[in-house]
This record gives C-alpha cells, structure tokens and sequence, in this order.
C-alpha cells in the first residue's frame, strides 16, 4: 500500500489520542501500515509528554507521512488548537473531532489516503456543539454524497477473525425495533453486505446468516409474527437476487463455534442481538467497518473511555485491528 491511511483525532479528551501515540510507538513490532493523524500537533505533543511516552511529533501534509513515519509521528494539522484535558471535553472538543473526520474523508476521496480509520467520538458531546447527524456513520454518509453527489446508504458491520455481524437496526429503543423493522432494510442491507464482503473481503459467494427478531425465530407464529410476515420475505428475495442468506434462525443458536463456521456475516435484528456475541467473542480486537461507502472506513469498536483517559491504560489492540484491516481493504479495494 503507497498511499497512507488518514486517522481522526476522534474525541481529544477521550482515549483516542492515548491509543493513537501507544500504537505509533509499536508501529516497528506490530509491522503497522503507515498512517497520518488529522489534529492539533500541539495537543499531541502535550499528551505525550503527560503520558511520559517517546513519540515525536511531526507537521507534514499526506504524501509525506511515508518518509516521516519511521521516525515521528505524522499529523496534518487543522489549525484548530485543542485544549480539552484527558476525560474532560470542553468547546476546543466538537469542532476537532468534526473537522479531523471531515478532512480524513477529503483526503481519502481526493486519493491522498487509502482508507479512513477513525477514533471514537462522544456524541453527546457533539450534539451540545449543534451536532445534526444521528452519529459517526451517519456523518460519514453525509460526507460522502456531498463529494461525490451520489447518495450513500452506510452499514456497520462489527468485524472479527471469529465472527462478523451486521445489526439492520441499530441505535433505536427496543421497543421501536419492530415497527421499524422491514422486509425492505432487511433485503438493502443484506444486498450492501454481500457486496462489499465480495468486492473489499474477497469472498467470492459471501453466506449470510440472518438473525430471527423473537425468541426461536417466532416459533412458527406462536411468538411473534414478524419473523413470518417481515423477516422471512426478505431472505426469500435475497435468495432470489443469488446471495446464499438463510433463515430466520434463532439468534441463541447462532454464534457458537460450529454454527458460525457455516456463515460469513450474521446480519442481527437489533443493535445488542449483535453486538453482544462479537463483544464477547472478540472484545479487545473487534473492528467497526463501514459498509456501502465510496471509501473505506474502520473503527475500533470501543468509545471514548473518558475514566480512563491520559492514565496511560488504554489498550490500542482494536485500534491496532482497526488500522489493520484498512490497509488490507484498501489493497483488496485497489487491485
């Protein structure tokens, strides 16, 4: 991989700064891919000489990250100065973390990065600055049709070497899930997933195994309908389309060793059906990827972990998974 991977600040008082400097300094031991940070040189600098950690800090502009890595960390510089402390977001906070993730995506679009790989953001903290999308994947959305003016439909999937999921529905109340829940989310992400799972993972025939919204699948009706009327629609036009989805299957079943080797992506009703199994599977290198857009984009799959910022403990494992397997995307992405 020539071009570099553009990483955001993500929150400045969160752990995102702490991971991105523990990582860098493991950059020769961990064969890390090359990467520059969208930020404030000046508040790394300072978190470095807090966390007592060795990392020089370097201004260059993208395509120089490649002769600068080596020896310093590399950071584009937004000319926007931070001064949130660790577990402490003040207004320096918000405009930091939008701009960092805005100008990674520029930069990735423009072909002067190959892939973005963003730090956790607070959303709370963004929705008091006027903060207008629902979260991080939404923005990114956002930013993609507006540079490219085509509209861009964003999937989370949580990916692992043991498991990788997709939620249909995501950041909603679970009471709400049912009435918004459809046949028609389920087919379009079912769709997105099988193919960027073909085109960026290089499974030629990507198998989808799709969650039951109620307990054993609904039971045939006798528990709830939805997995007959809705769920069960959708994985017959999947199949139809050729994409090898099965199911309804009962989600308490699904994520056991034998089960999971005869799937790729298990695509889950609601955010915890989910999350949980790979959390529990893969908790420290599970990674966040962003399906359905123009240009790849990875997270760790933690948040900010604001009781624990600048203390020195944060684990940059996901982080390290994260930057990983952008640089693998992008050379699939590429060849």
């Amino acid at each position: 991989m020539q071009r570099p991977l553009a990483l955001t600040l993500g929150e400045p008082a969160g752990i995102g700064p702490d991971i991105t400097l523990a990582a860098w300094l493991r950059r020769a031991e961990l064969e890390l891919p090359q990467f520059y940070v969208a930020g404030d040189p000046g508040f790394l600098e300072r978190l470095a000489r807090r966390l007592s950690l060795n990392v020089p800090i370097a201004t260059v502009e993208p395509d120089a990250t490649a002769a600068t890595f080596t020896h310093a960390l590399p950071v584009v510089s937004l000319d926007l100065p931070v001064s949130a402390a660790p577990g402490h977001p003040d207004p320096s906070s918000a405009p930091a973390a939008i701009a960092s993730i805005t100008r990674a995506v520029a930069d990735t679009v423009a072909g002067r990065a190959a892939a973005v790989v963003t730090n956790p953001v607070a959303k709370s903290v963004l929705y008091r600055n006027g903060f207008v999308d629902p979260g991080h994947t939404e923005f990114l959305a956002r930013l993609a049709q507006e540079a490219t003016g085509a509209a861009a439909r964003a999937v989370m999937m949580l990916w692992s070497p043991e498991l990788a999921v997709v939620p249909v529905t995501i950041h909603l109340p679970l009471r709400e899930v049912p009435a918004q829940l459809t046949s028609e989310l389920i087919v379009e992400t079912g769709r997105i997933a099988a193919h960027d799972l073909r085109r960026r993972f290089a499974i030629a025939e990507p198998r989808l195994a799709v969650a039951g919204l109620n307990p054993h699948a609904g039971e045939h009706g006798t528990i709830g309908d939805e997995d007959l009327t809705v769920v069960a629609p959708a994985i017959a036009r999947l199949r139809a389309e050729g994409i090898a989805a099965t199911g309804p299957l009962p989600a308490d079943s699904m994520f056991h060793a034998a089960a999971r080797a005869n799937y790729d992506v298990a695509l889950c009703m609601y955010h915890d059906q989910a999350l949980v199994p790979i959390k529990t599977l893969a908790f420290d290198h599970a990674v966040n990827v962003t399906l359905g857009l123009p240009f790849i984009r990875t997270s760790p799959d933690h948040g900010t972990a604001f009781d624990i910022a600048g203390s020195g403990r944060a684990n940059p494992a996901s982080l390290v998974a994260a930057l990983r397997l952008a640089a693998r995307l992008a050379a699939a992405d590429s060849a």
